[in-house]
């Protein structure tokens, strides 16, 4: 048999150095691809507690903002305030089963007209008026409201358009229905039921699409 035959039929052995060389290209890739997602996934999760607190930042100095801007009735213990949440007791605005503003309650929605106006001013919020009732349905001889969230409403709306007729402006304030719902207290008993038939005001960020269209008075 020949050399040539010889050689002919033994395929040629592939060095070892290659293999070894090839095996460490391809986990030196993994290697790098793994640490290219650890960066990235540490770089959004940097991202994310960085804006997580600068929200936080931001709640607070507003938190701050509008408790300055209350000082006086808060200091009086006229209204609430929990997490940027105005309360006020139902009975303080309004006769039971009443949305007719009682003298007590219009003087002191004048005295926080003027400093939700220049609070709401500074900044890019509207003012979210809420009405709230206990669970008992409207019932005897009161035929004006169907049931408790046309109370809410009517009691909303009333405390709207007073704030408005003090100065505040109409862009910058709408009122919401709530009705029983979102109880703050339990209605077992009287107590609980008068906490929960109340009026909140809560700055809220204006729509991005919202126009700001300034009315002549007259």
């Amino acid at each position: 048999m020949t050399d040539d035959a010889i050689d002919g039929g033994v395929e040629p052995t592939v060095p070892v150095w290659a293999v070894f060389g090839d095996l460490m290209s391809g986990l030196l890739g993994a290697f790098v691809l793994i640490l290219v997602c650890v960066l990235g996934m540490q770089l959004d999760l940097a991202t994310k507690l960085e804006a997580e607190v600068k929200q936080r930042q931001a709640e607070e100095q507003r938190r701050e903002a509008l408790e300055k801007a209350l000082e006086g009735p808060l200091a009086a213990g006229r209204v609430t305030l929990n997490n940027g949440r105005i309360g006020i007791s139902g009975s303080v605005l309004f006769a039971f089963n009443s949305a007719e503003l009682q003298p007590e309650g219009r003087q002191l929605l004048k005295s926080l007209t003027g400093p939700l106006a220049a609070y709401l001013k500074t900044r890019d919020e509207i003012l979210m008026v809420s009405g709230f009732t206990d669970d008992r349905q409207v019932r005897g001889g009161n035929r004006q409201f169907a049931d408790n969230w046309e109370l809410s409403a009517q009691r909303a709306l009333t405390v709207t358009r007073s704030l408005i007729e003090d100065g505040l402006p109409s862009g910058s304030v709408f009122a919401a229905a709530f009705g029983s719902e979102q109880a703050v207290a339990s209605n077992a008993d009287a107590d609980g039921r008068s906490k929960n038939r109340r009026v909140e005001m809560a700055p809220t960020p204006r729509p991005s699409n919202a126009i700001v269209v300034d009315k002549p008075r007259g």
